[in-house]
């Protein structure tokens, strides 16, 4: 199907005139895009309200679903935990002395310290996403404000820079590898906690698809030369039980045999738990942001039809 213009002009008369007719479409784009910037910041700035430090926080409960190795909660407040109270279950952890008794605990208690000095436990990937929404919303506000609007090649790579800004934030909250990192790598510090947890324990924490993740494990340094206190062989006596089959052997983990660095010596992880706890607020920030993404993308595309370039180019 085809469109001819009668009567029939000269042919320079018609690439003239499609030229006008495309610039007034490009300039009613630009200014429609105003409308979609305002509510795209109306937008970023529900996510950062939904991220603000506000008392008394969110109150999370963590625990496994089908044992009694994990049983607990942490409380946050904006990207920090504030209060944290959990028992641990593990056959590879030493069991805790009850002070003035003799007897020992089946728990092992995970306790943050509420001393004014202690350290904060901070979220990183929250910290992160806090700082790409508000490089979002100065984006957004150089863009109707301070910058030419009008002019199509500024206003798309601000759409682009708004686009990855966006996509930054919901991939630090889905929890890529890059941005979540390696448990290994620098270990949290031990005045967090009261008491500070054992050397055979790892702690940590982190955003996966908007849920707080939790994941513990037990470690057994592997050198020559091991000092007792750091083994859990001979404190929890697992391994006597195991030789002589009154144990049951541990589950195996997707990190059974491998070797890792961990505060500068060599660990092997002989147990492993894992713990997921739903964050209504954080959810909604990664629904949120997925529209928001949808949204500059959509602006984006339309924005380089008209200009007649690739969207990455634009």
């Amino acid at each position: 199907m085809s469109t001819a213009v009668w009567p029939a002009i000269p042919h320079d008369e018609l690439i003239k005139e499609e030229k006008a007719t495309l610039a007034r479409e490009l300039q009613w784009l630009l200014t429609s895009l105003q409308e979609t910037l305002a509510s795209l910041k109306s937008g970023l700035e529900e996510c950062i309200a939904l991220l603000a430090p506000v008392e008394p926080g969110a109150t999370l409960v963590v625990s496994s679903m089908r044992s009694e190795s994990v049983k607990g909660f942490l409380t946050r407040v904006g990207t920090r935990i504030v209060k944290g109270d959990i028992q641990i279950r593990l056959p590879t952890l030493p069991p805790i002395r009850t002070t003035n008794t003799s007897s020992s605990s089946p728990s092992y208690p995970i306790h943050l310290s509420t001393q004014p000095t202690a350290p904060s436990l901070v979220l990183t990937q929250l910290t992160l996403v806090r700082n790409l929404l508000n490089q979002s919303l100065d984006v957004v506000d150089i863009s109707a404000w301070t910058g030419d609007a009008h002019d199509a090649n500024f206003i798309a790579g601000q759409l682009r820079l708004l686009f990855d800004f966006v996509q930054e934030a919901r991939q630090a909250l889905k929890g890529s590898d890059d941005v979540v990192g390696k448990w290994w790598e620098g270990g949290m510090d031990e005045n967090i906690f009261d008491p500070p947890l054992p050397p055979t324990l790892s702690f940590h924490l982190s955003i996966s698809d908007g849920s707080l993740l939790l994941q513990l494990r037990t470690l057994q340094l592997t050198q020559p030369g091991t000092p007792t206190s750091f083994t859990t062989d001979t404190l929890s006596g697992l391994s006597l039980r195991q030789r002589l089959g009154l144990a049951a052997r541990l589950p195996e983990h997707d990190e059974s045999g491998q070797l890792f660095t961990y505060r500068g010596q060599e660990v092997r992880v002989r147990e492993k738990v894992r713990v997921e706890s739903q964050d209504p607020s954080l959810l909604a920030v990664m629904a949120k942001l997925s529209a928001l993404e949808h949204g500059v993308g959509v602006a984006r595309r339309s924005l380089a039809v008209v200009m007649e370039v690739d969207e990455d180019d634009g």
